[in-house]
């Protein structure tokens, strides 16, 4: 998603442009836009107080939650909506952050909020996002530039907000000091091999060969990039009042199986169990489809989820909410 559907954000970075109605062009024929007076995808805006007698759920992630290639009615939060009785869900997806970014749009958007549980839909890439200083995005004549981000430490036992506010124009990587360089998130390792496996239309079978591991950060619980996903984590679910959810959206060969998901899995389940929250991983649910209806989840080239690929994840949630609310 390009650049120029956002707006500048001090604190968090960007968001969406508040107000914005657009159709945006995509390889499935293109999908409509609508941004409420916050600044986040949603048909509706956003207010404090809930409905009587209606559960709210707040949800925070990345572009797979905002719904990059699908409408906003498509998306899993809005299917689940429907398929929940009496409740009213909340999307707060940001497209193309890291769950640093996410957490502070919590705390700028949603934190004195009237809900009744809170979701924390982490895409396993984003442990890359977090140890970032700069993105990549296009802007409108297609070149890549790069904007910084806010982000944070560890120190002593605590979390450091660090480059707040963002410098809001975007640099050419050719102007980063050289030891600025290696903190671009630039979407994994070796991108030149990457572009070249997908280029000849071999990356499925090259990563079911090798069993490509996409992130090795999860291998080890001592990792620094998995301490500071931890961190982050363990800092918003144990200072957040009401019940939260815990959801890592797997990646989507680990969905297709043609990498390992299990060293993934063990780290948000370690977590989950010493924190005071719900915990869904609805990877085992979605891999209970067919491998056939698996690759149509997502699109052919761009790997966001399809409308089929929400609605699995709208009906695997939805059956789980279920279990939690009839306990």
């Amino acid at each position: 998603m390009g650049r120029q559907l956002f707006a500048y954000h001090p604190r968090i970075g960007y968001r969406f442009i508040p107000g914005l109605r657009a159709r945006i062009p995509h390889e499935a024929g293109g999908y409509l836009v609508r941004i409420n007076n916050a600044g986040f995808r949603s048909s509706r805006d956003f207010v404090p107080q809930k409905p009587r007698g209606t559960r709210r759920i707040l949800v925070f992630g990345d572009s797979q939650t905002a719904g990059d290639g699908v409408d906003n009615e498509q998306r899993y939060t809005d299917l689940l909506e429907q398929l929940l009785p009496d409740c009213e869900v909340y999307n707060f997806g940001l497209s193309g952050t890291g769950t640093d970014q996410q957490y502070l749009a919590y705390q700028e958007y949603a934190k004195d909020m009237e809900h009744d549980l809170l979701i924390l839909a982490v895409l396993v890439e984003n442990i890359r996002r977090i140890t970032a200083r700069y993105r990549i995005y296009q802007d409108e004549a297609g070149q890549n530039i790069l904007y910084a981000k806010p982000y944070f430490e560890r120190s002593n036992g605590a979390l450091v907000l660090k480059n707040v506010p963002p410098p809001p124009r975007p640099v050419r990587e050719a102007e980063l000091a050289a030891g600025e360089k290696g903190l671009v998130e630039r979407g994994g390792r070796l991108p030149w091999l990457r572009d070249a496996i997908r280029k000849k239309g071999w990356k499925d079978f090259f990563q079911k060969m090798t069993r490509y591991q996409p992130f090795p950060e999860y291998e080890r619980a001592d990792s620094p990039s998995w301490l500071l996903m931890r961190a982050i984590l363990k800092e918003w679910i144990q200072n957040h009042p009401r019940p939260v959810l815990l959801m890592p959206l797997p990646f989507y060969s680990y969905v297709e199986e043609t990498s390992d998901a299990s060293n993934t899995q063990k780290r948000f389940r370690e977590l989950a169990d010493e924190l005071p929250c719900f915990y869904y991983d609805p990877l085992d649910d979605l891999k209970k489809h067919p491998r056939k209806t698996r690759r149509e989840f997502r699109f052919k080239h761009d790997i966001h989820l399809t409308p089929a690929g929400h609605q699995a994840v709208a009906q695997a949630l939805a059956a789980h909410l279920q279990k939690i609310w009839e306990k």
